[in-house]
């Protein structure tokens, strides 16, 4: 069978935070705000691919049409075409070059579009076949509200028992709990599972991880099946448990082949989660550090002197002063006016004319780890 994409997974675009949002917020207002932002953004993107093919189609074109000239002219032996050749030769390597830049743009463009997130229009999928399930026939014209808050309103009703199936190893007890729970079998749950399988690996906890990738891949499989046999996913389940508990080695392989693969991704979509929140932590500390001038203290002082960086170190005044005495007035008070906008030189604000004077002045040892200050 053929391998499947775990590339969608990459970066999903739902939101599960709209319960955060002020309570003088116009919720719908805002989802709809959001949607046509987004439908604009996709209209946008996908105007720009069909006006890349449509000028290296004309490019095509163009190039075609050179070539057939160059061919002409080949033939005749009169000066004029001799001329005539030359002038077309230079169009048709001038044309090349434009097609194989104009290819460029195009795969360039198709390589982004594989790597824009998925939204609620492509995650939240049918998970049931209509023709075989004896349900209600819903209206296909549902807004973006309606659709996130279908996919929430499952995960929320459901989510224990996704967890719970996420958690089952043995065959006949995952095939067992499915015949319990059909409605388990769908998009959602997958999608699910997905998900809670990057925040296992976040929290760095690997063995269940990899035990909740078991049930991911197990219920990947059923989907995949489900839509080479154009059936209900629920009405197949069992032929999936049937084929792979009595399968040769190759389906086995395949099976095994798919999950390593998947635990891959896992592990690289948690390794960039990470990163991004440790940048965020970063960014707050600093933003906490920042002083009276909107300066970092700890950025501050990396970029001092070292002469000025050790007084700072032994907390000696004035061993300050005298350092600052013997630089260009220029520099000294440009790096006394940083060491102030950063809050590591804080001048006494007693003096009765209220000149900064440094004699009179205090300062604040900063630690350059943790970032903390402390007034002499």
């Amino acid at each position: 069978m053929s391998r499947i994409d775990y590339s969608v997974w990459d970066h999903i675009e739902v939101s599960d935070d709209e319960d955060d949002t002020h309570p003088n917020i116009d919720t719908p207002s805002l989802f709809r705000w959001r949607h046509q932002a987004r439908v604009e953004r996709m209209e946008d993107f996908k105007k720009k691919g069909e006006d890349l093919n449509k000028a290296l189609s004309e490019c095509r074109r163009k190039l075609a049409e050179a070539q057939k000239k160059v061919k002409e002219l080949t033939i005749s032996s009169t000066d004029d075409a001799k001329a005539e050749l030359s002038k077309a030769q230079a169009e048709e390597k001038k044309l090349k070059k434009e097609e194989r830049d104009w290819e460029k743009k195009v795969a360039e463009h198709v390589r982004e579009e594989k790597k824009m997130p998925w939204n609620v229009d492509t995650l939240s999928k049918e998970g049931f076949s209509k023709s075989i399930v004896n349900a209600k026939p819903e209206s296909t014209d549902e807004t973006e509200e309606e659709k996130e808050q279908k996919h929430k309103t499952f995960v929320e009703k459901n989510e224990k028992q996704i967890k719970h199936f996420g958690m089952l190893r043995r065959w006949d007890d995952s095939q067992k709990y499915l015949s319990d729970n059909p409605h388990l079998v769908c998009e959602e749950t997958a999608n699910y599972l997905v998900i809670m399988c990057i925040d296992l690996e976040v929290e760095e906890k690997h063995a269940l991880m990899e035990q909740v990738a078991h049930q991911t891949i197990v219920m990947q499989f059923i989907l995949e099946l489900a839509k080479s046999l154009k059936v209900d996913p629920r009405g197949c389940f069992r032929q999936f448990f049937a084929k792979i508990k009595t399968a040769d080695q190759q389906y086995q392989d395949a099976f095994n082949d798919e999950l390593e693969s998947f635990k891959e991704r896992v592990r690289g979509r948690a390794k960039i989660r990470i990163e991004k929140a440790m940048k965020e932590y970063e960014e707050e500390e600093r933003q906490k550090r920042l002083g009276p001038g909107g300066l970092d203290p700890v950025e501050v002082y990396e970029s001092l002197p070292a002469e000025m960086q050790k007084c700072f170190d032994d907390k000696d005044i004035q061993m300050l002063q005298d350092a600052i005495s013997k630089m260009d007035p220029t520099e000294a008070k440009a790096h006394m006016k940083r060491c102030i906008d950063s809050g590591l030189w804080v001048p006494n604000s007693k003096t009765d004319d209220g000149d900064e004077k440094e004699e009179d002045a205090t300062y604040e040892e900063v630690k350059q780890e943790q970032g903390e200050t402390k007034t002499e």
